[in-house]
């Protein structure tokens, strides 16, 4: 009888947390992701690495709070465009995207916890 392959391994099985210098790696890359990609980045490493250590988990559920946020603020900036005080707020959403992003990707590579000063709370 030939020798049979190992069964694969299963796929509900729990996730092998990260090492730290993997977590502080992808949350980085999260963070600068949403300066590029907007929400897409957080939501992603939200549904994906939550799991894997309650560091990258914090940096994505921040990185997400803050994007849904922003996502409003453009929305609201959109609508109000007609009444020139639009400009204003997606300049500032745009502004606050950046500055915060780097400010969040910097914590996040030195391994610390990060919260957005304007961000609302959906996920955690």
């Amino acid at each position: 009888m030939t020798d049979m392959p190992p069964p694969p391994n299963n796929p509900y099985q729990a996730q092998v947390p990260m090492n730290p210098a993997d977590e502080r790696l992808w949350a980085t890359l999260i963070q600068i992701g949403g300066i590029l990609f907007g929400f897409l980045p957080a939501l992603i490493g939200y549904l994906i690495l939550k799991d894997r250590g309650p560091f990258i988990r914090g940096h994505c559920a921040t990185a997400l709070n803050f994007q849904i946020t922003l996502l409003i603020a453009y929305v609201v900036g959109g609508l109000t465009i007609f009444f020139l005080i639009g400009f204003v707020i997606l300049f500032a959403a745009w502004a606050l995207s950046i500055i915060f992003g780097i400010i969040a990707a910097l914590a996040a590579n030195r391994g610390e916890a990060y919260v957005y000063p304007l961000a609302i709370k959906f996920v955690s």
